[in-house]
Order: structure tokens, then sequence, then C-alpha cells
């Protein structure tokens, strides 16, 4: 038992998020147990997220996150990528649509919105993400890019029938297999080794127009794009995967059996958790460095020490001048410690009390409260604007600078790391 909570505490994290079913009159959650399955054999830790109303609003308390998968769900809200459809579908077709894939066309915009905000926290931190079926249509949407809003009809229309494609059969789910080509010099291809394999297919929609920073690495005969990643953004052993896959590799089992039809259908989950241990660990090597660094004393220069000490018997020649009462007999060494205080534009409480008390013998020191005091003013207008604001754009603000702080801890990470092992620098 104690073993087990110790593995609970070091495995990574990874977050997937429920889809919701009506069973006996109750909504139902759920995530399919082959996901599932896969992520805990490579040695990861998933952490279902919940569809329920505001859990959108409660991402925080999920973390650490040091991966996403995404897999089915219904169709994602076509506002969400201004469905930019060349092929005009009649209300005819559409209702069609609804009847055929009645269990797909009912749009979840809270499920909608937790996996956006999942997906754009990955990009914004380099976090590693999956997406299989919906999911890699969720993770296009997020970067810019579109879907077909139905398949068959946008892009099997004046093609010949030996290049249209069915990519769903709800009379055999698992079944159910189509070509598609593999791409060489991709991931995919690494994986298969091979250029044409059958793959599994659950789905009316797809990726239409491709995200810039995204590249194919498969296509069905149709031309309907069935994966795709982030060249820039893939390195599994330095913690990095973004990636998108239309079909379900990890339905791709010999009938009766758990046997894979391919050596590389596991390939996704293994590289992907991979990616995801590795990210864990970049973490705690970075925690673990600016908790260091914290904690020690920092290696000064010759000339920085002789700083130091200038600076420092600026203050306290302040100090025995406010103490005494008198006046400084050299006010040029009373001028390090006040260009000291101009450089900084925050000061605590207690700082400011006490540049209040050396108001006589540090000069410039009223202008550093009336700094303070517009200092405030912006922040109680800043509070007035936020509190106009609505919760949508106060969660992109949040993730915006969510995102800032990310790269400010990156790079005083790597200034920290440059100063304690080069001192010179």
């Amino acid at each position: 038992m104690a073993a087990a909570e110790d593995l609970s505490v070091v495995l990574p994290r990874v977050l997937i998020v429920s889809r919701r079913c009506l069973r006996k009159n109750k909504f139902v959650d759920f995530v399919g147990e082959y996901h599932l399955d896969l992520i805990v054999e490579y040695g990861a830790v998933p952490v279902i997220v919940p569809r329920v109303s505001g859990v959108h609003m409660l991402l925080d308390s999920f973390e650490p996150i040091h991966g996403v998968l995404l897999c089915e769900g219904e169709d994602i809200d076509p506002s969400l990528y201004n469905g930019d459809s060349d092929v005009a579908l009649s209300p005819g077709e559409m209702e069609e649509i609804r009847r055929l894939h009645s269990s797909d066309t009912a749009i979840d915009q809270e499920k909608d919105t937790i996996e956006m905000r999942l997906a754009k926290l990955c990009l914004e931190r380099n976090i590693p993400f999956l997406g299989i079926c919906r999911g890699s249509q969720v993770l296009n949407v997020a970067c810019g890019g579109t879907l077909y809003q139905d398949v068959e009809r946008e892009l099997s229309r004046g093609r010949a029938m030996g290049e249209r494609v069915a990519h769903i059969n709800y009379d055999d789910y698992d079944g159910h297999r189509h070509r598609v080509r593999i791409l060489e010099k991709t991931p995919l291809h690494d994986w298969f080794e091979e250029t044409e394999i059958m793959v599994n297919s659950y789905h009316h929609q797809g990726a239409k127009r491709l995200a810039q920073r995204f590249i194919p690495m498969a296509f069905a005969p149709d031309g309907l794009i069935e994966g795709f990643y982030d060249p820039d953004a893939y390195n599994p052993d330095e913690g990095k995967f973004i990636m998108g896959l239309q079909f379900h590799p990890e339905r791709m089992r010999k009938q009766g059996s758990d046997e894979f039809d391919y050596p590389g259908c596991t390939s996704a989950y293994r590289e992907f958790v991979k990616a995801v241990i590795a990210y864990q660990k970049r973490l705690l090597r970075r925690d673990d460095f600016l908790g260091e660094t914290m904690t020690r004393p920092l290696k000064l220069n010759l000339e920085m020490e002789k700083k130091r000490k200038v600076i420092l018997k600026s203050f306290s020649l302040a100090k025995n001048l406010y103490n005494s009462g008198k006046s400084s007999s050299n006010p040029s060494e009373l001028k390090p410690g006040a260009d000291f205080l101009e450089s900084n534009t925050a000061l605590s409480v207690q700082q400011e009390k006490r540049l209040k008390q050396m108001g006589a013998t540090v000069r410039n020191a009223g202008s550093y409260i009336e700094r303070l005091r517009l200092n405030e003013d912006k922040e109680k207008t800043a509070r007035t604007v936020l509190g106009k604001m609505k919760l949508e754009q106060l969660s992109e603000l949040m993730s915006f600078y969510r995102m800032m702080e990310q790269i400010c801890s990156e790079v005083i990470e790597r200034k920290l790391h440059d100063m304690v092992n080069d001192p010179s620098s």
C-alpha cells in the first residue's frame, strides 16, 4: 500500500476530459478504457476532468498538469472556427446530417470550453498534448484551423467512387477500417514503418484547413488529413509532443483479441507518455534549481561585491544620520543608496515607512512616495475595468499572464543558472 501511495505522488498526471451521456434519466460521464489502460501501462496517471458545468473555471485546481489527452466526443461548435465551408449545405442536408449522426451533432458548449482552454494551455506552456479523433479537431481549431462540418457531403462531392471513403460505420464501430497513406519522415512513418495502413475511424467531421503550425502525417484516399503534428514541438525525450490523429489506433485490434493490427498502434501513447514523463522531470529540475538558488547566496565577482559594500555603507550612513539628527559632512556618500532606491519601482509597506523616515537624508524621497500613490491609483482603475469584463475575457487575460509568468520563470532560471556558473558574465 505504501509503495502505491509513493507511486501516486511521483508519476506524472495526464488530464482527460470525460464525455457525457444520458443513462436511466441521469447524466453519466465516461472515458474509453483503452485510453486509460495505455496511459497507465506506459507510466502516467490519468486524471479525469468531469464534464460538469463550471469546471472550465476550475482548471487551476487540476495542477500540476504534465500532459493532456483529448479523445472522442460531440461535434465542435462551428462558431469556434467560423466554418468556411465552400460547399453550401442546404437546410434539408443539415437536417439529414443531424438525423444520421444524432449522437454527435448535439453541441456540448461546456465540453468545448473545457477542452479549448486545455489545448491553449498546452500550447502556451508546451505541455505534451495528444488529440485522438475529436481531440485532433479541437487542437486544429485551437490553433486557427477549420473543420468540414460533414466529410461525406463536403469532401466526397465530385469524386469518383473509388476515391470516396466511409469514415464511419455505426454497425461495426471496432471492425470498420479504411486505408490511409502515411508520409515519410514523420513520426507516424517511424512508428508503423509503412507508407499505407488500414485504420479504424468513427467520425463525420475532420480537419479542413490545417493550422499553419502543423504539417500532415497521413491522408485518406479522399484527401482528408488523418494525422498531423507540430515539428517544432516534437521531441518526446525532451518533453515535447503536440499531435493530432483523426483515426483510433487504440481500437485497431484483431477481432476477438487485444492483439493490435500493427506494432505501431501503441506508439502514439508510448511516445506521448515518454514526453509527459520528461516534461515532469524538467519541471522538477526547474523547481529544485530555483529553490536551491533562493536558499544559497549567489557568488558575486569582485566588482559586484564592491558595489554592494558601497550601497550598504550608504544605507548605514543614512540610518546613522537619521538617528543622530545631524547633517552629512559628505553628501556624495549617500548618493549610491539613493540611486539604488531609484532603480526599484515597487516598495513594500516597510520600505515605504522607512523611506519616509529617511526623507531628510536620502534625496528625492518624495518622488518615491508619489510613485507609490500613482501605483495605488492605477490598481484601483484596473480593478474597476476588470470588474466590468466578462468571464470569458477575464479567462483569456488570465491565460495570457500565466503564459508570461511561464516565460519569465524560464528566463529567470536561465539567467540565474548563467550567473551561478559564470560569475564573470
